[in-house]
């Protein structure tokens, strides 16, 4: 189970920079929000459902 729990972190944390870097440079060019929009909506709704299922796996852990 701890093995699942560092691979769901792992997971979480490429993620979140990939969203940290990618949704400033979307925003910056111009007319790319349109076009980027739904992919940054799903990216943000991956992220919090990792954010939900890593902290139910990590409860089982101990």
């Amino acid at each position: 189970m701890i093995i699942i729990t560092q691979l769901l972190v792992l997971i979480l944390v490429i993620l979140s920079t990939l969203l940290v870097v990618g949704i400033p440079v979307t925003l910056a060019l111009p007319g790319q929000w349109e076009q980027s929009k739904n992919l940054v909506y799903t990216g943000a709704g991956i992220w919090a459902g990792l954010v939900i299922i890593t902290g139910v796996v990590n409860s089982f852990v101990i």
